[in-house]
């Protein structure tokens, strides 16, 4: 649909460019990735049995990575709904880390880092669209759901036909064993 193939490069624009210029530039984004990070490696040493990098500047170039791979896999639509769930897991920690307006004093720096949240949030909302759009076909559920109706309602009718032959087969058995006695 020619929506799609505006709308997907557009939505993904933002993502590919910011990437491009984090992988560019890291550094810039360290100083407000570094509570993110602090708190996703706190919580992943507690809860897994292998350690996690502390690098911030590594954490922040994995990042822009995602954006660069999965926003021009999602403006090609090359499978969009993968690439819309990796953008819209990307774009969480992004936010939350540069975009902490309830830590700003200052009333315009807090209307704008509000408004870089609230646009964020946005663009999530449009990425979780994305990623369950299905593009008119049905869902796989659906699909699966009507694929073992499918399956059963033919195999109780293979059932039928083989009682039947059955029946049929011991009804000559028997007509064949009273001529025989």
């Amino acid at each position: 649909m020619l929506v799609r193939r505006i709308a997907r490069p557009l939505l993904a624009a933002s993502f590919v460019y910011g990437g491009i210029d984090t992988l560019r530039n890291p550094q810039t984004r360290v100083p407000g990735a570094q509570p993110v990070v602090d708190t996703i490696t706190r919580t992943a040493d507690e809860q897994l049995p292998v350690q996690v990098p502390r690098d911030v500047e590594q954490w922040v170039r994995i990042d822009a990575g995602i954006k660069v791979g999965a926003g021009a896999l999602f403006a090609l639509g090359k499978l969009p709904r993968l690439s819309a769930l990796a953008l819209a897991g990307s774009i969480v920690p992004t936010t939350l880390a540069g975009h902490r307006f309830w830590e700003h004093e200052d009333p315009e720096e807090r209307f704008g880092q509000l408004s870089n949240f609230l646009k964020n949030a946005g663009l999530l909302g449009g990425l979780l669209i994305a990623a369950v759009d299905t593009e008119g076909r049905p869902s796989v559920g659906y699909r699966a759901k009507r694929a073992a109706k499918r399956a059963g309602a033919a195999t109780e009718k293979s059932l039928e036909q083989a009682q039947k032959r059955a029946a049929k087969a011991e009804k000559k058995a028997q007509k064949q064993l009273k001529k025989a006695s």
